[in-house]
């Protein structure tokens, strides 16, 4: 059964689901408020003080997916705050940087966080507290430069979290399209697939966005990857389990959250084959039109949207 919050966020009625979220933020024990006996990650840290002209820091406890996903929101409290620290995962920080915002990006040391500010809020807790909705954001929010692939390179990421292994599938499910399209993987990873890297991508977050910036088009599971392809900019293809994560409404094939993405899901639990004869099926539209009409009226990323 899915929660209410959930289902008001899918929906788009921000209005509510965050009303539920005051009810629960009304609700909460103040002592409880960043709880240094909790891991980072479940501490929850704005009180709902106000933060208008306030120097604020924004605190990264949750996973990379996580900050790019709500890095949207920066440029919006940036525009109301005195200033804003954002203590981020190092891995992220100069991606971050890339931000048309005032921000002052520091690395997160959990020996030694920062001190806090006159407002400390989670970065996951921004569209809350600013009532802000995806679609108020601009896109692309990050920038990198791209890679020098050859022109119509799809990138493939296979693999999710390990906390979550029902979003990953086997990469020998990809065999096909990485038979019949130019491919890289993006997985850090030596891989079996017939693509331009089988080496892997490597665990570097600079060279990952650089690769990514260099793809027509990114085919991938619900991960990190999902995550900074929709933030760049980048036409991404998005394959889901039969129930996905909140943020991704399996009824519908787009999302609020990155106007770029399009949205594959299991009809039944498991069943990645068939999402993946979905995927094979529209590249081969996308392929047999290039053929028909001697090229593409534009890159293969202006047409993977349907």
């Amino acid at each position: 059964m899915t929660d209410p919050w959930t289902q008001k966020m899918r929906a788009g009625d921000y209005a509510g689901a965050w009303a539920l979220s005051a009810a629960d933020l009304a609700a909460r024990d103040p002592a409880t408020r960043d709880d240094p006996a909790l891991p980072y990650h479940l501490r929850w840290v704005w009180d709902g003080r106000p933060f208008d002209g306030r120097d604020v820091l924004v605190r990264c406890y949750h996973g990379l997916g996580d900050t790019i996903q709500y890095a949207r929101f920066l440029p919006a409290l940036a525009a109301r705050a005195a200033n804003v620290t954002v203590e981020a995962q190092r891995s992220l920080c100069d991606l971050l940087a890339t931000i048309d915002a005032p921000l002052t990006i520091v690395p997160f040391d959990q020996a030694h966080p920062l001190k806090p500010a006159a407002c400390d809020i989670g970065i996951t807790e921004l569209p809350f507290a600013l009532g802000a909705r995806p679609e108020d954001t601009r896109f692309p929010y990050l920038r990198s430069a791209p890679a020098a692939l050859p022109h119509g390179t799809i990138g493939l990421c296979y693999q999710g979290g390990d906390w979550d292994r029902a979003r990953s599938l086997s990469p020998a499910l990809l065999a096909p399209i990485a038979a019949a399209h130019r491919c890289i993987t993006l997985v850090a990873e030596p891989c079996a697939l017939p693509v331009l890297n089988p080496a892997g991508c490597p665990f570097a977050m600079d060279a990952t966005a650089t690769l990514v910036a260099g793809c027509d088009l990114v085919i991938t599971v619900d991960t990190m990857i999902a995550h900074l392809a929709g933030a760049m900019g980048r036409p991404t293809w998005l394959l889901l389990k039969a129930e996905p994560d909140w943020r991704w409404n399996p009824a519908s094939q787009t999302t609020p959250w990155y106007p770029g993405m399009r949205l594959f899901v299991q009809r039944t639990p498991g069943d990645w084959a068939g999402v993946l004869a979905d995927v094979a099926r529209d590249l081969n539209i996308i392929t047999n039109e290039r053929s028909a009409y001697g090229a593409y009226r534009g890159t293969l990323g202006s047409r993977v949207l349907g």
